[in-house]
């Protein structure tokens, strides 16, 4: 079965307050960068066995709603790559 490397990013939803981020933008402004909005999210990588990339990024999206995030705050984004 071909092995399929997936992606996962996990932020929090727009309407969840980012305190991680506001403090990073924060100090990243008082050193006179020119930056706004900024949030923290995870990355992680993993490697999946599938038949197809559409059924490894299915698998990988079950996995980030199960376990990887949290549905309440958090969303994730999938990339699949062979």
């Amino acid at each position: 079965m071909p092995e399929f490397h997936a992606v996962v990013t996990v932020t929090l939803k727009t309407e969840i307050l980012d305190p991680a981020g506001e403090a990073v933008q924060g100090v990243l402004q008082h050193m006179e960068f020119p930056v706004s909005d900024i949030r923290i999210g995870r990355h992680i990588q993993l490697t999946v066995d599938a038949p197809d990339a559409a059924e490894a990024a299915r698998l990988v999206q079950q996995m980030a709603d199960a376990v990887l995030a949290n549905p309440v705050m958090e969303q994730a984004q999938v990339r699949v790559e062979q």
